[in-house]
């Protein structure tokens, strides 16, 4: 899974913050990269909090398009 670069704290102010246009990427406390391209799967908020949601989205070019 992977942490979006914003640490949001509801998958309703992630989804809002991608409908409004706003440039997310993804990234990964281990050893491999997110996706640049195609599906993904988020979790959030990021550790040390304990993580209350989870989305699959979209990647286009590196950016977060859609999330699910």
């Amino acid at each position: 899974m992977a942490y979006a670069d914003v640490d949001f704290k509801t998958k309703r102010a992630f989804k809002e913050a991608i409908a409004a246009g706003q440039r997310i990427t993804l990234w990964s406390p281990g050893f491999w990269a997110p996706k640049r391209e195609g599906r993904e799967h988020v979790e959030g908020p990021q550790y040390p909090k304990p993580h209350s949601w989870y989305a699959t989205v979209e990647m286009h070019e590196g950016y977060v398009v859609k999330v699910k």
